[in-house]
């Protein structure tokens, strides 16, 4: 079972977006609105600074994002908050005996302070993080994940809130499985064809059950 982070597990929607208003009001760039912001979740924050700004120089990119990393980890901010139903999901998979990892945007110290603040950080076997791989939907890190823990793509499930999710599911020959309460809609989700579309994670334990 391999996870996105960002609105698969933790409700990071508004304070990812908060954190990039306030990076470009404070650079005086060009307002972006909030559907554009969230349209980025799910990409590394390069990736997404680029497509926010695509004619933009890069010592400008690298303002703006050391700009929303500063404002991502003001207290003010908030701190990781995970879905209704991940934590109980998460166990029950741990208890089961599945191998979990994380394929995210963020970055490897991101990732990891998230998990420390979460205190799941020994249920996952495996992560990769947007700067130790390329960006979604670019397969490396499923495909990555895939050969430290020696499972084979027909074993593995991709589970995320994006097409970036699913798309680097398809490219990984991974099976994808979709979920409607993060940043993106299911229209767009069913697009990408994934096994199915959960209304919240704990629904993952059920389509298990109905899959032996």
């Amino acid at each position: 079972m391999v996870f996105d982070w960002d609105g698969t597990l933790a409700d990071t929607s508004a304070r990812i977006v908060n954190a990039m208003h306030s990076a470009i009001h404070n650079l005086g760039l060009d307002v972006r609105s909030m559907d554009e912001i969230r349209n980025t979740i799910g990409l590394g924050l390069a990736e997404a600074v680029k497509s926010l700004f695509p004619g933009m120089g890069r010592q400008d990119h690298q303002a703006l994002i050391s700009g929303y990393r500063q404002y991502y980890l003001q207290p003010s901010n908030g701190k990781t908050t995970l879905f209704p139903g991940v934590e109980e999901t998460l166990h029950y998979l741990n208890d089961q005996g599945y191998l979990m990892a994380v394929a995210t945007g963020k970055s490897r110290s991101g990732l990891d302070r998230a998990l420390q603040e979460t205190g799941f950080a020994e249920f996952f076997h495996a992560s990769r993080c947007a700067d130790e791989a390329c960006s979604k939907p670019h397969p490396q890190m499923l495909l990555e994940i895939m050969d430290i823990l020696n499972v084979k793509p027909e074993k593995t499930l991709m589970i995320g809130d994006s097409e970036y999710d699913l798309q680097m599911a398809n490219n990984a020959k991974v099976a994808g499985i979709a979920v409607s309460y993060g940043t993106q809609s299911m229209e767009r989700l069913l697009q990408c064809r994934p096994l199915t579309c959960l209304n919240e994670l704990n629904e993952l334990t059920d389509w298990l059950a109905r899959q032996k």
